[in-house]
């Protein structure tokens, strides 16, 4: 079996084409301005050559429509590699954490949307740089194009995270948000489950693993490599437990059931969502950490109070016995490892580097799916708890999709930010009416919204956050 990893990709911080926000061309000359009662009275101008180019080290590019609605939608990115992604990686063959689809900016201009995105200053956990860029970006579109009537903040994955970090810093000029499969429920959370389930590896598949402590990239891309081969091999060995304790991992971690590529229809392709599940936690747990240690100054990331068992069910137990694996022993070893000592500076620094708190009085739609096997949807279920937490959950509407029973490429539902244009369209849509109207979205409302085809499952919600310090 051999994973089909769909963690993160490398690209130029600095290059615009890097930033592919549409592939198509608004057309020359001046905007017109769309004359709906609206937003007749709206002065803006055409930005011409300056719409590509780099604001404080940070590309950018904004597209216009032929008539503009008075809406700018401003697009932060996902995670990009600081330096080349281990060779071991699968091409994507769809970004859809860089930019939305070619379809979906098609159509999002015609409908008279202004779009804008940011390359950010840097790759890697680059939140604050994301949060910097899009800042400067909106500034500059007031002072070069107009002053919207409407500005929207959206974005995929690590973008989601800054999304909802400027939709909380900006009710000044942030009329709503729509984060994508994103990272919610923020950067200690995210990274600190990543370093849990290599520790989990390390303790039940391979104890000479090194999960923290790089002393550079290549010794990190070094290690995901040697947890790469170990968590195949142990899939493959049933008659010795291998098996077992990949289904226990999987399971103490409450990853996806299916990925892009498997459906776990049968037993093989079960696994097999099971190793691609690991091996795209490990992808930040070694090289994506080495980076995030170099950028907080050292061990920032803390999983000595996890306590494993946690939330762990007969059926769990069950589940792993039927491979042949004594769950509670796997439990035992893992409350009696050595866990990677943790900086309080560093952890200080991570922790800055951006958080959730969820309060926020103007719209919000997020997107998610069911089955990601990177940003996990249990995303959503923080995000709607700290909402709550501050009074504001009625401007909050958490939207899911759900993938078909059996697929040989899941059209939608599963992988990370596996969207299909009508969705991605369905979500900018939702978001518009609520503010445009005042009428709440929910997600029944949202069948009537999200055209073919669509995975969209208005009964989900996800469980609590897996790995988290209890």
């Amino acid at each position: 079996m051999s994973p089909r990893l769909i963690l993160v990709r490398a690209g130029s911080a600095l290059a615009v084409s890097s930033l592919v926000l549409a592939s198509c061309s608004s057309g020359s000359g001046t905007p017109k301005v769309a004359r709906n009662g609206d937003v007749s009275s709206l002065g803006h101008r055409d930005c011409g050559a300056s719409c590509v180019g780099t604001l404080s080290g940070a590309a950018y590019k904004v597209e216009l429509p032929t008539t503009w609605n008075g809406t700018l939608l401003l697009w932060s990115h996902g995670y990009r590699s600081a330096s080349p992604t281990p060779p071991s990686f699968a091409a994507v063959d769809r970004t859809a954490e860089d930019a939305p689809s070619s379809e979906t900016a098609a159509q999002l201009l015609a409908e008279g949307y202004a779009l804008a995105g940011s390359a950010y200053a840097s790759n890697g956990w680059a939140v604050q740089d994301g949060v910097k860029a899009g800042e400067q970006l909106h500034d500059w579109f007031v002072k070069n194009v107009g002053t919207p009537r409407r500005t929207y903040v959206w974005g995929a994955s690590l973008g989601g995270l800054i999304t909802e970090l400027l939709s909380e810093k900006h009710a000044d000029w942030v009329s709503g948000a729509a984060p994508e499969c994103g990272a919610v429920a923020g950067t200690t959370e995210n990274l600190d489950g990543a370093l849990a389930i290599a520790y989990l590896v390390k303790t039940l598949i391979d104890p000479a693993l090194k999960i923290s402590g790089y002393a550079s990239q290549a010794e990190a891309v070094a290690a995901f490599e040697q947890a790469q081969k170990a968590v195949i091999a142990a899939a493959k060995d049933v008659a010795g437990g291998g098996t077992a304790k990949v289904v226990a991992i999987a399971t103490i971690g409450r990853l996806a059931s299916q990925t892009r590529t498997y459906d776990g229809h049968d037993a093989v392709s079960g696994i097999s969502a099971k190793v691609e599940d690991i091996l795209t936690a490990m992808g930040f747990a070694t090289f994506g950490q080495q980076e995030f240690a170099a950028r907080v100054g050292g061990q920032g990331l803390d999983i000595t109070g996890f306590d494993f068992g946690t939330g762990v069910t007969a059926d769990d137990r069950s589940t792993v016995k039927s491979y042949g694996g004594d769950l509670d022993a796997m439990l035992g070893q893992l409350a009696a490892g050595t866990r990677p000592a943790v900086d309080p500076s560093a952890r200080a620094q991570a922790k800055a580097q951006g958080e959730t708190t969820g309060n926020v009085s103007h719209p919000t739609v997020t997107l998610h799916d069911e089955q990601d096997p990177l940003v996990v949807p249990q995303n959503e279920r923080v995000l709607g708890d700290r909402f709550s937490a501050q009074g504001k959950l009625a401007n909050l509407t958490q939207l899911f999709t759900k993938p078909p029973a059996t697929y040989t490429t899941a059209p939608y539902g599963a992988g990370h930010c596996n969207f299909t244009a009508t969705e991605e369209l369905g979500l900018v849509s939702m978001l518009d009416s609520w503010v445009r109207t005042g009428v709440r979205a929910t997600p029944d409302a949202a069948t009537k919204v999200f055209r073919q085809p669509t995975g969209l499952d208005p009964a989900y919600y996800p469980l609590p956050f897996p790995l988290t310090a209890k």
